[in-house]
Order: structure tokens, then C-alpha cells, then sequence
């Protein structure tokens, strides 16, 4: 089963720990997930560019909803991605959602509270969760768990992006964590003035990575062998990060924190005789 070119491409330059994960996902499975992850990165990439692409993105949506009432686009990420929403049966309201949080990223820079920033997180990642549960074809009673893991994955990349978000303008932690705190501000320039505040203030964030997770993990049971090889492997890859930036968190402004190709690929072989064992 045949990947397109540009999907495939967007997908592997978009994310190696996603990429390298799908080893093992079935060829439809993993044509689907390709095929999501290039709409969802295609989008991502406008309102993340610098300078940002704004008009871009709101041509990009407008091809979408245009496409999505019968118009014919030409744009195989949106063409593929339409066709897979129907098949998968994926609801409106996710994608809107999605769409909704990518634009807030062209408008709002900050979050007074973890409640405001959960409306965030719903679209820019617990959908994501829920689009793979139904190409995975599982039980919606796995919903809960798909969205935790999805929020917990998002979240490890804000901690692990902090500097890489200061630089776009961006603050996605509640402005009332850096108040308890003391800290007035991410840029390294203030944090390295009060490292001892901002170590513990990011250790309060992996700590919320880390229930979230659990929260994620009680729902693997929900997931067929054939996948969950691949969804374990991200997740471990992720909790690999967290790890790594809790032993120094100063480190998220030294270098970008993510597994090497060998570690994931050694992951998912792991994975599997670990499964197969069990």
C-alpha cells in the first residue's frame, strides 16, 4: 500500500520519534497515520514559522472546510486527510478543534491558568489521540486514556521546547505556576538569575506530565498488540525525555532533548519481545 511522496516526507521531516515508532504498524495503519500526521503538521508548521505564515494558514483551513463541502482542492494532504476522516468516522468537532488551536497560536501568547490552557490542549493534542484511537479501530471506552496521552506527549514537548516557544513569543505553562514561583518570565536570561525556582518549577510541570501518563497507560490494554508496539514506543521515547530534562532541566536551554534514531528503533525491538514474551 503505496504512501504518497509528500505525505511521506512531511511525516519523516516532522517527527522521528513518531516516524521511526510506526515501524511496526500494519501498512494500512501506517499509511493512516502518515496521512494524519501530514495534515496535522502541514498546519502546525504555518502559524510555527518565523516570521509566522498567518495568511497561509487561513488559506490552508478555507482549502479545508472547502474541500470538506464538496470543492476539489488539489492538495493531497487535504484530499488524503478528507478521505480518511470519512472512512474513520473522525468527528467534526476534532478537526475544528484542532483548527482552533493552531489559530490561537497566530493570537495568544499566554494562559493565566491551567483551565484556559486546557482548552489548548484539547485541540492541539487530545484529539490528536482521539483521531488514532478510531484509526485503530478501538473501543471508545479508550477515549479517555487516548486523550491523556496525547495532552501528556504535548506537554512533554512544551517543557522540552521552552526556550524554542520564548523565542516565538510563546509561554504554554499557567502564568500562575511562574508566580508561585517567583519567576517573572522564561527567557534564560531571568531564569538562570533564580535556577533553583526554575528547576522546581519545571519539576511541577513533569509532575503533570507524569499523572497525566498514568492516567494515559491504564487504557494500553484497550490497544491490540499489532499497534500497541508502536504506541509504546512513543510514549516510552517521551517519558525517555522527561526523564533526561528532570535530571537537569537548565538543559531545555542548552539543546533540543530528543531520543536518537538507534534508541527508538532499539525501543521498538524491545518492545516487541517484551510483548511477546508477556
Amino acid at each position: 500500500m503505496r504512501i504518497d511522496k509528500t505525505i511521506y516526507t512531511i511525516f519523516k521531516k516532522g517527527s522521528k520519534t513518531y516516524f521511526y515508532s510506526t515501524i511496526f504498524f500494519p501498512k494500512a495503519v501506517k499509511k493512516d497515520v502518515f496521512t494524519l500526521y501530514s495534515f496535522l503538521r502541514k498546519t502546525d508548521d504555518f502559524v510555527d514559522f518565523i516570521p509566522q505564515q498567518a495568511d497561509e494558514f487561513y488559506q490552508f483551513k478555507n482549502r479545508y472546510y472547502q474541500a470538506k463541502n464538496g470543492d476539489i482542492t488539489g492538495d493531497v494532504v487535504i484530499d488524503s486527510f478528507l478521505e480518511l476522516c470519512k472512512r474513520k468516522n473522525f468527528q467534526d468537532e476534532w478537526v475544528d478543534a484542532f483548527l482552533n488551536s493552531m489559530e490561537m497560536d497566530i493570537y495568544k501568547s499566554t494562559y493565566n491558568n491551567m483551565d484556559e490552557l486546557m482548552t489548548y490542549l484539547y485541540g492541539s493534542s487530545e484529539v490528536v489521540g482521539l483521531f488514532m484511537a478510531r484509526i485503530m479501530d478501538l473501543n471508545p471506552e479508550s477515549f479517555y486514556a487516548a486523550r491523556h496521552l496525547g495532552r501528556a506527549m504535548q506537554y512533554i514537548n512544551f517543557i522540552r521546547d521552552i526556550s524554542e516557544d520564548i523565542q516565538l513569543g510563546r509561554v504554554y505553562f499557567p502564568q500562575e505556576d511562574l508566580e508561585e514561583f517567583g519567576l517573572e518570565s522564561l527567557h534564560q536570561n531571568h531564569t538562570q538569575t533564580k535556577p533553583q525556582e526554575f528547576k522546581a518549577f519545571v519539576r511541577k510541570q513533569l509532575d503533570v506530565y507524569k499523572e497525566w501518563q498514568f492516567e494515559a497507560e491504564k487504557g494500553f490494554f484497550y490497544i491490540p498488540y499489532r499497534y500497541l508496539i508502536s504506541i509504546k514506543t512513543a510514549s516510552d521515547m517521551y517519558r525517555w525525555t522527561a526523564q533526561e530534562i528532570e535530571k537537569n532541566p537548565m538543559v531545555v536551554y542548552k539543546r533540543k532533548v530528543k531520543p536518537s534514531m538507534p534508541k527508538i528503533v532499539f525501543n521498538v525491538f524491545s518492545n516487541s519481545l517484551g510483548l511477546t514474551l508477556s
